[in-house]
């Protein structure tokens, strides 16, 4: 009786660990598509709860960032499911996001306070806000952008 006993805690034990992970879907998002995509998808769904400037609430965000990387809420699905039965990927995934919205967040505010402030800006700040920009991704800002703004801080600079 002790061996039946044994065999099946034995045979529990084994059956229970967790090895779930997914088929490689077909229409897998690449890796760094899916940080771009879960870094518009955050903002997005924060975004949500937000009022625009007719003070009106949007209703879903998320159909726009599916039509910017040009996919269905399925296609996701599916790669999420993936990349989260992968868990050390998915961490390196979402430390990606977490590390991209930490840089929008940081231009963003600094762009607030250019446009906050007035003229009386001190040249410190300033060559701190161009370090800065140069700091940023640069799959998260276009070029153009990144010269208009060395161009508007240097001439709040004069």
């Amino acid at each position: 009786m002790k061996s039946f006993f044994y065999i099946c805690i034995g045979l529990f034990i084994v059956s229970c660990t967790s090895n779930t992970i997914y088929k490689k879907p077909e229409n897998l998002i690449p890796k760094d598509s899916m940080v771009s995509l879960l870094t518009d998808m955050y903002i997005a769904s924060s975004a949500k709860n937000q009022k625009n400037k007719f003070l009106k609430r949007e209703k879903n965000y998320m159909i726009l960032v599916y039509e910017k990387y040009k996919i269905d809420s399925t296609r996701f699905d599916a790669s999420n499911t993936y990349y989260t039965s992968m868990v050390d990927q998915y961490t390196e995934i979402l430390n990606k996001v977490k590390k991209n919205i930490d840089s929008l967040d940081v231009l963003y505010r600094k762009k607030q306070e250019v446009q906050d402030s007035i003229k009386g800006i001190k040249k410190d700040t300033v060559l701190d806000k161009e370090l800065l920009l140069n700091d940023i991704p640069k799959e998260l800002i276009k070029r153009e952008d990144r010269e208009l703004e060395k161009k508007d801080l240097k001439n709040n600079i004069k």
